[in-house]
């Protein structure tokens, strides 16, 4: 099976085998005057990019960028790693990330009380910091220059609080990080990305058409590869999201057990698959991402933090007493 792969002019996809499994996640090298990587995996992936990125010529001294759409480790986890093994690249990340990728504690705990301790080793390995000199942080309308193409940043929150998409000025191409969920090329069936614990609904959505608004030719997917069905696969993201917070919705009317909820989210996603999929999905690959009890916590907490927002508000507008 091919570890690298063209998706547009100049951009080549790297299969980053997460936890062994191909097709999982990707990484994409740029080619350019100023050669940029964007994704790097978790730690556990590190040394797949780099056997990528020797296959493709890019040599020690060669890269010149790292760009990571978030922090989330399966994104950024192994950023410290390659930072150390290509010493000329300068670490780009969105400004809400960069203070977490010199100092990862808080995010591999973080990390921890989702997946477990055993299990977050298991998939992403040790997190080494970014040396603070070598990381610049991005948000909206900043340019990645690469001399002769750049990078436009989107801020692109829903997610999570500190992700950003990038457009590709040469081909129109945009690096969607998790902004469209996860859509795995040969299952093609798309599934929310809805972790805690800063995912929001309306976010995502206003995101989706952000990058609707800006993809000329093709999408790039984290998980996984080139989608070229822009307006389809927007309005199937913009579907699947709230379809999947409005069940949790209804489910939260009458319980607040995860479990149940969680089963709920199961249903709706077996609904899903069965529409898309012409045969059984292995559903294993889309549980290393993003479980579907990771999903449900995420949304649980998305409408409690809306209940709690709207509680504190009186109907002129007014904070309501204590």
């Amino acid at each position: 099976m091919s570890e690298t792969f063209e998706v547009a002019e100049g951009i080549t996809g790297i299969d980053t085998k997460m936890v062994g499994r191909y097709l999982v996640t990707s990484a994409y090298l740029v080619t350019a005057e100023e050669p940029a990587l964007v994704e790097t995996g978790p730690t556990t992936s590190a040394d797949a990019v780099q056997l990528g990125l020797d296959t493709l010529g890019m040599g020690p001294e060669d890269l010149a960028h790292i760009v990571v759409t978030h922090i989330h480790l399966d994104h950024a986890g192994g950023v410290g790693t390659l930072a150390q093994r290509f010493p000329r690249a300068t670490i780009w990340v969105q400004e809400r990330g960069a203070p977490h990728l010199a100092d990862p504690t808080k995010l591999v705990a973080s990390t921890e009380r989702v997946y477990g301790a055993e299990q977050m080793r298991e998939f992403f390995g040790d997190v080494e910091p970014v040396p603070s000199g070598r990381l610049r942080a991005v948000s909206e309308g900043d340019v990645i220059s690469l001399n002769d193409r750049q990078l436009d940043v989107l801020y692109t929150p829903g997610h999570a609080s500190h992700h950003a998409c990038l457009v590709d000025s040469v081909t129109g191409a945009v690096f969607t990080g998790d902004a469209m969920g996860v859509h795995l090329p040969d299952v093609r069936v798309l599934r929310p990305a809805t972790p805690p614990p800063d995912f929001d609904i309306e976010l995502a959505v206003e995101s989706i058409e952000r990058i609707r608004s800006r993809a000329r030719s093709i999408l790039l997917l984290s998980h996984f590869g080139s989608v070229t069905e822009v307006d389809h696969l927007c309005d199937l993201a913009v579907q699947r999201i709230r379809a999947w917070g409005n069940a949790v919705r209804d489910a939260m009317r009458t319980t607040d057990d995860l479990d149940q909820i969680a089963a709920v989210l199961e249903r709706q996603g077996a609904k899903e698959y069965r529409e898309d999929a012409d045969e059984e999905i292995d559903m294993e690959r889309y549980d290393i991402l993003s479980s579907i009890r990771t999903n449900a916590v995420g949304l649980m907490r998305y409408w409690r933090k809306r209940d709690e927002g709207e509680a504190a508000v009186a109907p002129t507008g007014e904070s309501q007493p204590s």
